[in-house]
Formats: structure tokens, sequence, C-alpha cells
């Protein structure tokens, strides 16, 4: 085989990897600025921490500075309803069995009504696909725009969506540390 027909394939290969690299770098898509909207989901959260776990339907009910969630067992039967004010700040738990419980913050609230430390404050802006206002954070953008991967306050959140047409989250996939959350959301409705 002469030697001259190596060269070529070697010029065009060098060609094209030259033609690759003087291609401008696409920027990375940011997600917009977060704004606080009113919304209301009724879904599905499971969690667990090493061998303790939980399964519960929820209804939530976010209209800034209050959140009411109402926790039920997979049968429907209510377990708890919390509610927060973050302008006094406050969260309280009512029980099922009429037991009331005060916290500061809902993480506290949760560790004791539930056995775990739910990220509530960070929820409520990851439940619509958008970090905590305020807080260092990187996020992964899926083809059409919307975040598939989060990373806030030592959480990574993954994104699913019902459909590419789909701007709201149907699913996220949470680890915090030790904590294991899935949240599905079965549907959104107008606050």
């Amino acid at each position: 085989m002469p030697r001259v027909a190596l060269f070529p394939p070697i010029a065009a290969l060098a060609l094209l990897l030259a033609a690759c690299a003087s291609v401008p770098p696409v920027p990375p898509r940011a997600l917009p600025p977060p704004v606080d909207e009113p919304f209301t989901i009724d879904g599905r959260l499971s969690a667990r921490r090493g061998s303790d776990a939980i399964a519960v339907g929820f209804a939530w009910m976010h209209a800034s500075p209050r959140d009411d969630l109402v926790v039920q067992t997979p049968l429907g039967q209510t377990l708890a309803e919390l509610t927060s004010d973050a302008s006094v700040p406050q969260a309280e738990v009512r029980m099922a069995d009429g037991r009331r419980e005060v916290a500061r913050d809902w993480a506290t609230l949760t560790e004791r009504a539930v056995g775990f430390p739910l990220p509530l404050d960070g929820l409520v802006w990851w439940a619509r696909g958008a970090p905590r206002a305020g807080a260092p954070h990187s996020v992964e953008i899926d083809s059409v725009g919307r975040p598939e991967v989060l990373r806030q306050d030592g959480c990574r959140i993954v994104y699913a969506y019902v459909d590419e047409s789909t701007r709201r989250p149907s699913r996220l996939d949470l680890v915090c540390h030790d904590l294991e959350v899935r949240i599905v959301i079965d549907g959104w409705r107008p606050s």
C-alpha cells in the first residue's frame, strides 16, 4: 500500500479537528430568577433514612408567607396537618390524635412529626423546579430548558417531567445528606 494513500484521511481528520476547535462553546443556559407564586399540589412522598422509611400522600397549598400541608396515609386518612407562617416564623403540626406541636422551622417540626427533618423550606422552591432564592446552587438544564438536576443546600434534586412540553416537574428525587426523598406530583391546581 503506497504511503500517499494514508495522507488524505489523516489530513481530513486534522482539518476536521481544527474546525471543531474553532467552534465557539455554547454558553450554559440559566434558569430565570425564581418568583414566589402561589401553588397547590397533590402528590405522594416517600422518604428513607437508614432503615427508617415512610410513605404518605399529601396536599400542599403555598401562598407566601403561609404554607398548609395535609399528610395522609396511602388510603387517604389524615395523619397530620402542618402549617407555617414565615412572617412569624413558626410552624405547627396537628396530629390526627389531637396532639399539637410548635417549632421555629419545618425541619424541626417534621423531624418530630414523621421522624425525618424534611427540607420543606427548600422544597417550596424545588417543587417548582427553581433554586431557593438567595442561596448558592448549581443546575443542569435539559434539552428543552428545564432543570434536570439541581444542587443546593447539600441536596441533589433530580427532576422528571410527564413529556417534553410540560414545564412543571411531575417527580423529584432528592438526596440530602443521609435522607432520600421521592416526591410524585399527581396534580397542580391553581391557588
